[in-house]
């Protein structure tokens, strides 16, 4: 036999009801013996105690009672024919006179009690229920209704009742055995004691029912309908990215509901797990998924972890004090006064000083649990031995559930790891030494980024998400955001990384979207929804949206936005960027950037700022974590300046090659901002401090590669004109190095900690003497490449290139 518990979202509508039938109706033709255990309407529990606490407060309750009656006799008009109405309208007729009795009487005192209480919430099952079985009942299925409170029998602690399950048992085999082959519709949630008066199960007590049905009758499986598709990773309300669990063990699915993922009634698991009857748990409104299978044995998903879940508010009460060191029966008494008052603890830390114990409670509980610790241990904090209870609010409980977890090496540094890089605070952890959970405090506004990061974290999405802020959508950044969207697909296969556009921004407009701006129409959706762009707000709002692995990508060459790195990495956003302003500007700001990227675990990534695509600092960082000792770095770092002397030969004289670099985009519109040095030697001076020196931009020493009369020329065309008179200078130097078999160069170099960048006439023997086209380069000698130094070369200008850059720095982030 199997046990059918429908949710109250499975009985809410006609159209659920429908299913109901339908799924009852292929159970039989399977031949598959089974009882049914319903809930009260979805929001007639909630109504009817809100109708409770307006009567006792002498306001009027008939409009909400009648909104529950309407809606009730509205589904039997819809689902029963008219020839089968009125006995069900009559009978359900004679329960709301029961109720609008129960309700004047309770207005008429001004108080219920709870056994009251319990008697008229009671109702929302027998209705539904009565409903149900006139329905089932027109569609050719022989069924009973039952009403628990003849079957489950509990104590008389009204509102917090024990079952009494020696007799529960003997009395639901007793009434099953007189069925005759009819299906019962049992009223879930209620009971009665051993006086008749009705009490209830609690909330969720439908599924409890149905666990104890099953337990008495020795049910092959209980199936749960309600309206998920089962227990998910995650919420998915919360975590996008959560999906169904095929199975879980008992112990599992019980972390997992009592830490907030509402799919089944937690004591619902004890019956089940003393007769060892699995539960599955489907969905009504999805009827032809698996669903999840819940029994004695665990499986692995492909994670370690089954479940990340969340408690979404308590209350930390911390009790701390040198009388606590060594007191024996200290915690029996702190336990004993919050059981004494009804308070139930969620999660316990100590310290191993025994200086402190934090709880976390129901921020409802949390006053009460105050007052009766300061009462039980008056004379302690009266004599000092304790300071006064605190209690901090504003907390949520974030739970990582799992069997497999147990003995797994490195998990707990993966948790901690991930929250760590979205910059979430741990306020308390909890681990029991079963290993099954792990439990830590969090502010309650970070809880949808811990659970985020810690989903992607431990591998139980199939992607990685990067929320990208993308400032900058000149050359490079709407290249960037192209290469991004033709690259997708690539990415989700081969590095399972998703990355999601939440904002874009340049100097006139900016737009955002935490659920993600289209790669392919970014620019229609900046133009058409885009605000007037303000870097602050910008910024304002990137923080405010308190994602997860954020990170934020300058494509620009603006001070002001590379003022803004030491902010980011405040809030936990990694910064990725091709503007090495910041990087060139004094070395106390260098090494404070440097520090805040240490100190909130985010990275960043400059790549760019030296070689465009080319791979120069990672190389760099390799060699020096290696312990190898660089003693002599020398680059080409200008693609313009590479391009004007590999062309510079022949008759061609120096002002024609560069006006041709100039009119092939490879120089900037002044060409002396190329030709001064200055570029190169920003450059140089990031190389020498990623080498551990504190040099700044004046100890770089520049040799100009253009005259006086040059670089002091009003205009550019001015500047042409005084580069033809110069010529003669020039063709010195070619001629020169044309004589001797050797190539004009214009090198920078580092060595014994002194950086230069100069112009030199290179032999065949070195390594930039075969130099061609607007390539960069660049040798390291060190103690391993001592005599044959490691050469790097390749495209370091271009928009492809540097904007390909940006997208390697932004993998490795995601590595990381």
């Amino acid at each position: 036999m199997k046990i059918l518990k429908f949710g109250g979202t499975s009985v809410g509508s006609a159209q659920s009801i429908s299913t109901l039938v339908q799924l009852v109706k292929e159970q039989q033709q399977r031949g598959e013996p089974v009882a049914l255990v319903c809930s009260a309407l979805s929001g007639v529990t909630n109504t009817l105690l809100q109708l409770v606490t307006e009567a006792a407060a002498g306001k009027e309750f008939g409009t909400g009672l009648k909104t529950i009656e309407d809606r009730h006799f509205e589904l039997v008009k819809e689902l029963l024919e008219v020839k089968h109405q009125n006995i069900a309208l009559l009978g359900l007729r004679l329960y709301f006179n029961e109720l609008e009795e129960i309700l004047a009487g309770i207005k008429a005192l001004g108080e219920a009690s709870p056994r009251t209480s319990d008697r008229l919430v009671a109702y929302g099952e027998l209705c539904s229920n009565y409903t149900v079985a006139h329905v089932l009942r027109q569609h050719g299925v022989n069924a009973v209704f039952a009403d628990a409170r003849q079957l489950i029998k509990t104590d008389s602690n009204y509102g917090r009742v024990t079952v009494d399950e020696a007799r529960t048992y003997e009395l639901v085999r007793a009434y099953f055995s007189q069925l005759s082959g009819a299906i019962p519709v049992i009223t879930g949630f209620i009971a009665s004691d051993h006086q008749g008066n009705t009490t209830t199960l609690g909330r969720g007590g439908s599924d409890y029912t149905a666990a104890l049905v099953g337990a008495a009758v020795g049910a092959d499986e209980v199936q749960i309908w309600t309206d998920v598709d089962g227990f998910m990773t995650a919420d998915p309300r919360l975590v996008k990215k959560a999906f169904p669990l095929k199975q879980l063990s008992y112990n599992e699915a019980i972390e997992l509901s009592y830490f907030g993922a509402k799919v089944v009634h937690p004591p619902t698991m004890l019956p089940a797990i003393a007769r060892k009857i699995p539960i599955v748990v489907k969905n009504t409104f999805n009827p032809s998924f698996a669903g999840t299978a819940i029994g004695a044995q665990s499986s692995v998903n492909g994670s370690l972890v089954k479940g990340i879940t969340s408690i979404p508010a308590v209350s930390l009460l911390t009790v701390q004090g040198g009388g606590m060191v060594g007191y024996k029966g200290f915690s029996g008494r702190l336990f004993s006064a919050l059981a004494q008052v009804g308070v139930n603890v969620i999660l316990i830390t100590q310290a191993s000083s025994e200086h402190s114990i934090t709880l976390a409670v129901s921020p409802k509980d949390a006053p009460v649990a105050r007052k009766a610790l300061e009462a039980e241990f008056r004379y302690e904090l009266l004599a000092g031995k304790l300071s006064p209870p605190s209690v901090e609010e504003g907390y949520s409980v974030m739970a990582v559930v799992g069997e497999n977890m147990k003995q797994a090496i490195g998990l707990s540094g993966k948790l901690f790891s991930a929250l760590g890089r979205s910059g979430v605070n741990v306020s308390a952890i909890a681990q029991g030494s079963s290993e099954l959970n792990i439990s830590v405090v969090v502010s309650s506004e970070d809880i949808s980024k811990a659970l985020n990061s810690v989903h992607d974290a431990l591998f139980l999405s199939p992607l990685k998400t990067l929320n990208v802020y993308c400032c900058g959508t000149g050359n490079i950044g709407a290249t960037l955001l192209r290469q991004l969207e033709q690259h997708q697909e690539h990415l989700q296969a081969s590095r399972h990384l998703k990355v999601n556009l939440v904002g874009v921004c340049n100097s006139r407009s900016m737009l955002w979207n935490r659920d993600g701006i289209s790669l392919k129409d970014w620019q229609d959706e900046l133009v058409e929804h885009g605000e007037q762009a303000s870097l602050e707000r910008f910024l304002e709002q990137a923080v405010s949206l308190n994602l997860p692995n954020s990170v934020f990508i300058d494509n620009t060459g603006s001070a002001d936005v590379a003022g803004t790195y030491r902010q980011l990495f405040k809030q936990s956003f990694s910064v990725v960027t091709c503007n090495k302003i910041r990087n060139c500007g004094t070395f106390s700001d260098y090494y404070k950037d440097k520090q805040a990227v240490r100190k909130y675990g985010v990275d960043y990534l400059f790549e760019t700022n030296v070689g465009a695509g080319l791979p120069i600092i990672k190389t760099l960082h390799d060699l020096l974590i290696s312990g190898d000792q660089v003693l002599k770095i020398e680059a080409i770092l200008s693609g313009t300046i590479s391009y004007i002397f590999n062309e510079y030969k022949g008759d061609r004289t120096f002002a024609e090659v560069v006006r041709e670099a100039q009119q092939k985009g490879f120089t900037e519109p002044d060409p002396r901002d190329d030709l001064s040095g200055l570029d190169f030697a920003r450059k140089m001076l990031i190389l020498a401090r990623e080498t551990g020196l504190p040099v700044e931009l004046q100890d770089v020493q520049i040799e100009p590669i253009l005259p006086e009369s040059c670089i002091a020329a009003p205009t550019v065309e001015a500047f042409y004109q005084e580069l033809e008179k110069s010529e003669p200078y020039f063709s010195r130097l070619k001629e020169e190095a044309t004589a001797t078999g050797k190539a004009l160069r214009y090198i920078g170099s580092l060595e014994e900690g002194k950086v230069k960048v100069e112009l030199v006439m290179a032999g065949p023997q070195h390594p930039f003497y075969s130099l061609s086209g607007s390539d960069n380069i660049i040798s390291f000698t060190t103690d391993r490449y001592r005599l044959n130094p490691m050469v790097i070369k390749g495209p370091g200008a271009g928009a492809e290139v540097t904007a390909a850059g940006v997208l390697a720095d932004l993998v490795r982030v995601a590595a990381h």
